[in-house]
């Protein structure tokens, strides 16, 4: 007689703890830079995380002007304050408290970033994700939503998640869609002692980024401002202290081709860099359909 046994999925520990580094970028916005660093360069399809909070005007209200971008996307997503954009596609929009914008640069756009208020908090977050090569000059487009059209998945025990991308393991589905990353994107908060137990693909590579209060991740402990980088496996266990924790989830397919980055482009070649200067400087960003909301 065979007894039938299951097998647990295997935990993802934390393969390192990276601090960001103070930094100014824009016209002189105060940030944090988790990375690129010396601890880490990227995470493939990962190239930037910034992270920002203030409510001292003079640390953001500079904000980004005008500048371009092409080969990978940006995600700006605000925990508070208000943020126009503009660009040389002809679209504006501002991106409010809880509100994200998923930007695929694709062959060239020149924007703008600048805050639509002159006090308060400003604080959130912006990550930038590599495209693969066939996709490096597709034409830039959006998905953007306000805060309200994001799913949040409220459970039992006081645990809520905000769904930017991906799916929970109840189901949930993001907002954002058809990403070439195959991204999770999930703003947890989680209560006192709560726990999230999420599976995660085995190829994606993953991160956990803690905003506030204190988490646990297969032991090791996470302090506010702290990412963990997350070894192989095929789940993530995260559980919260007794102030309770808030944290980003971020995950995605890595491509495994060259990178070739210089500023605000990101491309597989120095040459493909070469003309991204070569088109912007010719004019070329941004004349194209298919910048819309989504």
């Amino acid at each position: 007689m065979s007894t039938a046994t299951t097998e647990q999925p295997t935990r993802r520990g934390v393969k390192a703890l990276v601090r960001g580094q103070a930094t100014s970028d824009g016209a002189g916005v105060s940030l944090v830079r988790m990375f690129p660093s010396a601890q880490l360069e990227m995470l493939d399809p990962f190239l930037m995380l910034d992270a920002f909070s203030s409510n001292d005007p003079d640390d953001y209200i500079a904000g980004f002007p005008p500048h371009p971008h092409r080969g990978f996307e940006t995600v700006t997503y605000l925990l508070h304050g208000n943020m126009r954009h503009r660009d040389s596609a002809g679209h504006e929009g501002v991106i409010r408290s809880g509100g994200v914008q998923w930007m695929t640069a694709g062959s060239g756009i020149e924007h703008s970033e600048m805050p639509e208020q002159e006090d308060g908090w400003m604080s959130g977050f912006q990550l930038w994700v590599n495209l693969p090569a066939a996709q490096k000059m597709s034409p830039p487009r959006y998905q953007e939503f306000e805060p309200g059209q994001i799913p949040v998945e409220e459970r039992g025990d006081g645990t809520a998640v905000r769904v930017i991308a991906g799916t929970t393991s109840a189901g949930t589905a993001g907002a954002v869609t058809q990403i070439a990353a195959q991204p999770i994107y999930f703003d947890v908060t989680l209560p006192t002692g709560g726990s999230l137990h999420q599976p995660l693909p085995t190829g994606h590579n993953a991160f956990v980024h803690l905003i506030e209060g204190r988490l646990s991740i297969d032991g090791t402990e996470l302090l506010p401002g702290t990412l963990a980088v997350l070894g192989e496996g095929e789940q993530l266990e995260a559980d919260a202290g007794e102030e309770g924790a808030r944290f980003l989830l971020i995950a995605g397919k890595p491509f495994n081709e060259p990178v070739a980055r210089s500023g605000p482009f990101v491309m597989s070649t120095e040459e493909e860099l070469r003309q991204a200067y070569s088109d912007y400087r010719a004019g070329k960003f941004g004349h194209v359909a298919g910048a819309h909301q989504g």
